[in-house]
C-alpha cells in the first residue's frame, strides 16, 4: 500500500515539475529573452492543439472513472448465495447477501439480518447462476 501511494506522489511530483519547467521556458520565450527565438503569439494553433487534447484527455478519463465506479457500484448489488459451514458439526446454513454487504467474517442478508461468523465457521460466497430463478426458495 506505502508503494503505491510512493508511486502516486512521485508521479505528482515529477509532472508538477514538468508544468513549472514549461511555465518558465514559455515566460522566456514570450519575454524574448530566448536565445534566438521571437515572441510566440497566445493565439498560437499548437497552443489551441494542446489544450483541446488536455480537454479530451480530461473527459476521458473523467467517463473513465465514472464507468469503474458504475461496474464496481453493480457488482455490490449483485446478490450472491453465502454458504456458512460449521467446522465441527459440518452443518451448512444459507444465506443471501449483497456482494456489498459481506465484510471480512460478516455480513448482512437481505432480510437484514447481521451475521457473525464464530471461529469454527467458514464462509463461502457462491456467484449466481445465470437464468437462477429468485423466487425459488432456498432449501435449508
Amino acid at each position: 500500500m506505502s508503494a503505491k501511494l510512493l508511486l502516486t506522489l512521485a508521479v505528482l511530483l515529477g509532472v508538477y515539475g514538468l508544468v513549472l519547467q514549461a511555465r518558465w521556458r514559455i515566460k522566456r520565450l514570450e519575454s524574448g529573452t530566448g536565445p534566438g527565438l521571437a515572441r510566440l503569439p497566445r493565439s498560437d494553433v499548437s497552443w489551441q492543439r494542446m489544450r483541446l487534447a488536455a480537454s479530451l484527455l480530461i473527459a476521458i478519463m473523467t467517463v473513465g472513472s465514472a464507468l469503474y465506479l458504475t461496474n464496481r457500484w453493480l457488482e455490490d448489488q449483485e446478490v450472491v448465495q453465502v454458504q456458512v459451514i460449521n467446522a465441527n458439526t459440518g452443518r451448512i446454513t444459507l444465506y443471501e447477501s449483497k456482494r456489498g454487504l459481506i465484510e471480512g467474517r460478516q455480513f448482512q442478508t437481505l432480510d437484514g439480518r447481521t451475521i457473525r461468523l464464530a471461529d469454527v465457521e467458514r464462509m463461502i460466497i457462491l456467484a449466481p447462476e445465470p437464468g437462477l430463478d429468485r423466487a425459488r426458495p432456498i432449501p435449508q
